[in-house]
């Protein structure tokens, strides 16, 4: 079962932890809103500078083969973003995380609670 964590939050946005072999962060608007048109001004930009430095962090940090950035809110309809490094070794590169596992993977990565503390800090800096 994927438990969610709760990492950083505000007046507009939260940030939680997806427990996964990768790297893997959400952006939520702490109003819930189905669809990003609904969001107001103020919770687009801190979504976007939230994402910024989620991105930026995981890649000096992790040094991945690539970022992806997802919005579907297909089964969880509400206004959300996943931000997930990716390595060429992870189970399903090059498929996105909810595709089909292309082999068993066993990454040795950096410490993922370090990774959070640096992100928390800086989203605490910007954001808080």
């Amino acid at each position: 079962m994927i438990k969610f964590i709760k990492m950083f939050k505000n007046e507009l946005i939260r940030v939680e932890i997806e427990e996964s072999e990768i790297p893997w962060l959400k952006i939520f608007t702490q109003v819930e809103r189905r669809e990003f048109s609904e969001c107001t001004h103020e919770e687009k930009s801190a979504i976007f500078e939230a994402l910024d430095i989620i991105e930026k962090e995981m890649l000096s940090y992790y040094q991945p083969a690539k970022i992806n950035i997802a919005s579907f809110g297909n089964y969880v309809p509400l206004v959300h973003w996943h931000i997930m490094a990716r390595f060429k070794e992870d189970s399903f590169f090059p498929e996105p995380m909810w595709g089909t596992a292309q082999r068993e993977a066993s990454l040795a990565l950096p410490s993922f609670a370090l990774f959070c503390k640096n992100v928390n800090g800086k989203l605490e800096e910007l954001l808080a």
